[in-house]
């Protein structure tokens, strides 16, 4: 299907800046930048601080483990063993720290050892976490590798500002060494000195040039150690996956429960009252009716009136649950409805050659109804669009309205309830909303069919 809407099959938001508006380009490229970037000389901290600390925590891991199997033939090498674990898994929480403040790096800390009581207990949960010997296998590759990147990238460094600078500090040469520059060759009968204009110039070129690309060096050295920190030291990916789900599952729960709180609340005040004054009423005329007949009959034609809008309330009721065209029919023709009741006209357009599951269509169809109702009470729009469309196993939905914009998944918005539901079932949704307009909103959810 065409992308009339404009949309994204990936689902991602276009780059914005403050309030919106496209972000302001640098007016030096990033080339130029790098060098005096803050990142390029956290990242050089990174890499001249893992050297020592990489071969403190593989003398002790070394050792620790070499002690500990080497006593295993009597009772006190798994202790040693665990101790060592243990410590390994210390050292641990300080990489993950270095590599939160100087790489930026966003990773969580895993399970801590549970033992079901005593110190026996304790140690045998050390040895059998995965962790605690991921910790280990750590500590063992990190320090060769540390070393190869602490001699790349400090050589890369130390080269470039030294050659860049040549011209500053050369003076240094004839006036305490007698010479005339850096001695770029020399044998028994010829000398090579870079000391003329021309030499020192090229020498402070190609310094320039090492320095610019020294930083990129060291980016792709760090981005090793991005690979095992995240894969060694953080949680393993079973463990991520079943605390999401955890987090999934409270909001699952507290979405049902919000959900009959409101249908009880809806009971309550709506349809339960019109029909408690209803019954009153009929009661009333019932006592009227030999009496005075003719007010009877308007208390009866009242009570008429109100079972109509009684009636009326458990549809809207039973629609807000489950609407059964949507279970007939599909979301084209339930979206079609929803559009109908929008206070501004709205183009929709659906795209599926099959359903999905039924609990994902309900998904996509009470969010495309929370997010036209949006439309409805603030966007202040004429007009809007629902697009729906599957790419390979994601359900997409569009809806772009040309209101004021501005809108956002802030803490407690209808928007941010809309992300949480979305999460509980592997779905993304993104807003694109500047100031100014026009918004568009793009859910993306699991098939499932």
């Amino acid at each position: 299907m065409a992308t009339a809407y404009g949309r994204d099959t990936r689902g991602h938001r276009p780059a914005t800046g403050s309030g919106g508006h496209p972000p302001v380009k640098p007016f030096f490229p990033a080339a130029l930048r790098a060098p005096v970037e803050a990142r390029a000389w956290r990242e050089l901290a990174y890499v001249v601080l893992s050297l020592p600390i990489s071969v403190a925590l593989f003398t002790f891991a070394v050792t620790m483990t070499a002690l500990g199997l080497g006593m295993l033939i009597t009772f006190l090498g798994i202790p040693i063993l665990a101790a060592g674990l243990v410590v390994c898994r210390g050292f641990g929480v300080v990489e993950r720290g270095r590599a939160r403040v100087l790489l930026k790096l966003d990773i969580a800390d895993p399970a801590p050892v549970r033992g079901k009581g005593g110190l026996m207990s304790w140690v045998g949960a050390v040895l059998k976490s995965g962790v605690s010997w991921r910790h280990l296998l750590y500590a063992v590759l990190h320090m060769p590798w540390a070393t190869f990147a602490f001699t790349v990238a400090v050589t890369f460094w130390t080269y470039g500002w030294a050659a860049f600078t040549y011209p500053l500090w050369r003076w240094v040469f004839p006036a305490y060494a007698g010479i005339g520059g850096i001695q770029l060759y020399g044998d028994r009968t010829h000398q090579v000195y870079l000391d003329s204009p021309t030499e020192i110039a090229v020498t402070s070129a190609l310094g320039l040039a090492v320095v610019l690309v020294t930083p990129w060096i060291v980016r792709g050295l760090v981005s090793v150690d991005r690979v095992m920190v995240l894969g060694l030291l953080g949680p393993s990916r079973l463990a991520t996956r079943v605390s999401e789900l955890e987090s999934d599952r409270g909001v699952v729960v507290d979405t049902a429960a919000a959900d009959l709180r409101r249908i009880e609340r809806d009971l309550h005040d709506g349809a339960q009252a019109r029909l408690v004054a209803l019954a009153m009423d009929l009661g009333l005329a019932k006592e009227k009716l030999t009496d005075d007949p003719e007010a009877a009959a308007r208390m009866v034609d009242e009570a008429h009136g109100e079972v109509k809008v009684a009636l009326q309330e458990l549809r809207d009721l039973a629609r807000g649950i489950h609407p059964a065209v949507l279970t007939d029919r599909g979301l084209d023709a339930a979206l079609s409805a929803i559009a109908s009741r929008c206070t501004v006209p709205v183009k929709v357009v659906v795209d599926l050659e099959s359903r999905p599951a039924q609990a994902i269509e309900g998904i996509a169809y009470f969010t495309v109804s929370e997010l036209l109702q949006n439309v409805s009470k603030h966007a202040r729009a004429t007009r809007a669009s629902v697009d729906v469309w599957r790419a390979q196993d994601r359900l997409m939905l569009q809806v772009t309205d040309n209101g004021r914009g501005g809108a956002g998944v802030s803490t407690g918005s209808g928007l941010a309830g809309l992300t949480e539901r979305l999460d509980a079932v592997d779905g993304i949704l993104v807003v694109d909303s500047p100031a100014g307009g026009p918004t568009t909103v793009t859910a993306e959810l699991p098939w499932r069919g």
